[in-house]
């Protein structure tokens, strides 16, 4: 068996040598050098060419480079394959973390402040009243996120495509319930898996139904939320502001609009980033089951992509 690696779009240089020091036993490969095609049977993937997936005939395992499979194009893989995740505990306490610390910022009016500074303007204010926060997805970042903000004293919602029951969070489940989910919400965060469904879900139909003091905060991918549709509701007034770390091409376009506008925070994609060590001990974990033909960490049902 031979493990390959094709993630593109970055330098694999340090990944390729943990990989190596992690799995002395097993051939590791970096996509497109590939001596035997008909070797491999694990590939550790993020954004693949579409052509790979028909190349590997003996395929058995794709393990997603990330906490989600939308780098993985789950209806191209050959039947029977299995597919993984990675799942780092302290991703969701990060997550968590970032989260709250951009509400309670809004909350404080430190952006406010900031801008008195450099205008040498003295004006204290209260903080604000705003204190419901909506949470769009529960999965572990989820709810981790959920519990924290509820322990600060902030009551909190949750929506998720089927019903969830967490302590002092009012859960909301389905299409039926989305709108009363949205409705009267101060922030609303954005933490979905990105499938077919919830592709631009942060729409304009959507924006509607919120408050026009609301904050967006998306931290879960940039395709989640349509672009164009956000810029005209804060410029409306729809929404109040928008706190973004994620976007749909990364880096952020030097002359893109969002780096000006008077309403949105931008943040580098840096909520929540995955410790190297983790994600190779995970990798080599799975690697090792596959060629041992055991159970494999954290896998995904293609059928949901989650």
């Amino acid at each position: 068996m031979s493990v390959l690696v094709c993630i593109t779009g970055r330098n694999n240089d340090k990944l390729m040598m943990k990989l190596n020091e992690a799995l002395p036993e097993v051939k590791i490969e970096l996509w497109p050098n590939c001596e035997n095609k008909a070797d491999v049977e694990f590939v550790l993937a993020w954004n693949a060419p579409d052509e790979l997936w028909q190349q590997l005939p003996n395929l058995k395992v794709v393990q997603s480079y990330g906490a989600g499979v939308d780098g993985i194009p789950l209806d191209k893989l050959p039947n029977g394959v299995q597919v993984t995740r990675i799942v780092d505990k302290q991703l969701s306490v990060d997550m968590a973390e970032y989260v709250l610390s951009h509400v309670l910022a809004h909350k404080l009016r430190h952006g406010e402040y900031s801008a008195n500074q450099a205008n040498r303007n003295w004006k204290p204010r209260r903080a604000k009243s705003s204190n419901v926060v909506g949470i769009l997805g529960l999965g572990e970042l989820g709810c981790k996120t959920a519990q924290l903000l509820s322990s600060h004293g902030f009551s909190v919602r949750g929506w998720s495509r089927t019903l969830k029951r967490l302590t002092n969070i009012d859960c909301y489940a389905g299409e039926a319930q989305f709108e009363q989910f949205l409705s009267g919400l101060d922030y609303l965060v954005c933490l979905l898996p990105l499938t077919q469904a919830t592709t631009g879900i942060l729409n304009t139909k959507l924006f509607s139904c919120v408050s026009s003091d609301c904050v967006l905060i998306n931290v879960a991918r940039g395709q989640h939320l349509v672009e164009s549709d956000l810029i005209a509701a804060l410029d409306n007034n729809e929404i109040g502001a928008a706190v973004l770390d994620v976007f749909q091409t990364e880096p952020l376009p030097e002359h893109h609009p969002f780096w000006t506008h008077p309403k949105i925070t931008v943040t580098p994609h840096v909520a929540a980033v995955t410790n190297l060590d983790t994600v190779v001990a995970q990798i080599a974990a799975n690697a090792r089951a596959c060629l041992a033909k055991q159970s494999l960490q954290n896998l995904v049902s293609q059928q949901t992509g989650y």
